[in-house]
């Protein structure tokens, strides 16, 4: 039997990337999923592309009109929402001297507002339904440390993991299961933005950044998207009934914890 047969969920900035990877692997394992993105043009591609089992709905995670209409648009487009992925995320590096204050509110608006606020929104529905539900967020190996240029991000996915905890031990008591999922450095096309930032900062040609992360891991490479779907189809079932607020790391050995 497929593992999320029945179930429906909601995945946020999943019209590229890891949230995709998560949506085409939610409907293999039987779910119904909605695709939010903010670039609804990208949302209904990755859709069609899947299947008539999704459904894209535009989202943007720093604007609460825009997650409320999302939220209730995907409960009526699927008959309410039984798991939740955070995954809208953005990146940004740079010395301390010269982080903005309008980079730091755009980094925190998005990864960890946005977090928040659909959370809530999401939690909100769960509890009125009072079925219960899970709650993944997306943290990264960034929030378990420092980075000397990546302050910002790396304050942000702290916060995420703070906050998965916080409101795993809150909803608990509405049968509602908050966890979340830390990567490592994982491939894709995000890493030539990434790649970029270590160009420009550590003098790098391009590409040299990405070759010695991915040396540098344990397992032997990058991580994939793929390589992540395994967790949060767990973190999604009954067998992680008992997992309340615990963040795991997926990361080929770069940290333990």
């Amino acid at each position: 039997m497929k593992r999320l047969a029945g179930k429906t969920a909601l995945i946020t900035g999943a019209a590229r990337g890891i949230g995709l990877e998560f949506a085409r692997t939610y409907v293999a394992e039987g779910a119904r999923v909605a695709i939010a993105d903010i670039n609804i043009d990208a949302a209904r591609k990755a859709a069609a592309g899947i299947g008539a089992a999704v459904v894209a709905v535009r989202m943007d995670v720093t604007d609460q009109a825009s997650i409320d209409s999302a939220v209730a648009e995907t409960e009526v487009a699927l008959g309410g929402i039984d798991i939740l992925i955070n995954n809208a995320a953005l990146f940004s590096a740079a010395p301390i001297a010269e982080i903005t204050r309008a980079d730091y509110d755009r980094i925190f608006a998005v990864n960890v507002a946005g977090t928040l606020f659909t959370l809530q929104a999401v939690a909100k529905g769960m509890i009125a339904r009072g079925k219960g539900g899970k709650i993944i967020n997306m943290a990264s190996q960034a929030g378990r440390r420092g980075e000397s240029l990546v302050a910002v991000y790396c304050a942000s996915k702290a916060a995420v993991i703070s906050l998965t905890q916080s409101a795993g031990l809150n909803l608990i008591a509405h049968g509602i299961n908050v966890n979340a999922i830390a990567p490592g450095v994982v491939d894709g096309e995000h890493w030539d933005g990434v790649d970029a930032f270590f160009a420009k900062y550590e003098g790098k040609a391009p590409g040299q950044k990405k070759r010695e992360v991915g040396a540098a891991v344990p397992f032997g490479r990058m991580g994939t998207a793929a390589d992540l779907t395994g967790m949060a189809i767990f973190l999604a079932t009954s067998e992680a009934n008992y997992i309340v607020a615990q963040t795991y790391n997926v990361d080929g050995g770069n940290w333990m914890s």
